[in-house]
């Protein structure tokens, strides 16, 4: 299934301008497109809109330990809360924590990439309000959290 997300504000990379009107083109765990949300909705008309406040963006990676919780799962979750979706493997070095990053679909990397919205890069986007507050993290094309 195709979704359409959209957001007043789409921001491409971390440091890039933000532009209104655009949207990310999602089919399963992948970007299909990244453009004016006009153009895709015209070649894309049976996609499903997903429509958010603030601003759209690529999903963050954490470089640093993960924050302190009960059980690893709480430990990645408290990371999507914030629009995470990729971690350094050296933060990852509990077995425990790291099968939790791995079932929340989380970007296990290397090496430090900065995070980018192109075609037929993972579906990993993140939306922030104007405050800063994360208000949706898309994991691998589906949403991962949601803020009530």
């Amino acid at each position: 299934m195709l979704t359409l997300h959209t957001a007043a504000l789409l921001r491409r990379d971390r440091d890039g301008e933000s532009v209104p009107d655009h949207a990310v083109l999602v089919s399963g765990d992948r970007i299909e497109a990244v453009g004016p949300l006009a153009e895709l909705s015209s070649a894309y008309a049976n996609a499903r809109v997903r429509r958010w406040p603030g601003t759209l963006g690529p999903g963050l990676l954490h470089d640093r330990p993960l924050p302190p919780a009960p059980t690893p799962r709480e430990r990645v979750h408290a990371l999507l809360r914030t629009g995470v979706t990729a971690v350094l493997a050296e933060h990852l070095a509990d077995p425990a924590l790291r099968a939790a990053a791995e079932r929340g679909d989380l970007l296990v990397l290397a090496t430090a990439v900065a995070p980018t919205l192109r075609p037929d890069g993972r579906a990993d986007l993140a939306v922030h309000g104007v405050d800063g507050t994360c208000l949706v993290t898309v994991v691998a094309g589906r949403i991962a959290h949601r803020r009530a």
